[in-house]
């Protein structure tokens, strides 16, 4: 298995999920970098509006929605900040450097691959890609979705989120 495929830790293998609990994932939360924004941590914080529980986090809408073309690649791509290109993977340097070092940095953290992501939408589709990413990242426990960033299902893992608020994939409570 690849690291940008690991499987979410709340979901047991071989455990089939619940067909009816699937949640849509949007397509205008996809960053032209790869970046699910759904799946990212200021975007679910906003999601469940966190801060009424006593966190003083910040809360992102995702790149497109708030009008960025992507906080990761937007200001240092000249195409994707004149909106040239909807994805990085239109641009003859697919992959460039700053964006193999991002997917580098989020494949050993956080058990995903923004190229793998843009390749595979380059040839499966968005809609493919949409309805993978909706069944890899939902939480086997209530069906809610699983952030990328900490490994945690905010409907149904808050309380380790409240007793460790740095929490990272698979890390003991400290």
């Amino acid at each position: 298995m690849k690291n940008g495929d690991a499987i979410p830790h709340n979901w047991p293998e071989g455990q089939l999920h619940d067909e009816r609990k699937v949640r849509r994932m949007k397509e205008s939360l996809i960053a032209p970098c790869g970046m699910n924004c759904g799946l990212c941590v200021h975007y679910l914080f906003m999601q469940h509006d966190i801060n009424k529980q006593g966190f003083h986090r910040k809360y992102c809408p995702g790149c497109i929605p708030r009008g960025e073309h992507c906080t990761h690649m937007g200001h240092h791509c000249e195409r994707l900040e004149k909106g040239e290109i909807r994805f990085c993977f239109e641009c003859n340097e697919f992959p460039c450097k700053r964006l193999k070092a991002l997917d580098g940095r989020y494949r050993k953290k956080y058990h995903m691959s923004m190229v793998e992501n843009l390749e595979f939408i380059r040839q499966q589709g968005m809609e493919a890609f949409l309805t993978k990413e909706a069944e890899k990242w939902q939480c086997r426990e209530c069906g809610g979705v699983v952030c990328c960033h900490n490994g945690l299902c905010l409907e149904c893992q808050m309380d380790t989120l409240h007793r460790n608020r740095k929490y990272r994939w698979h890390e003991e409570n400290k």
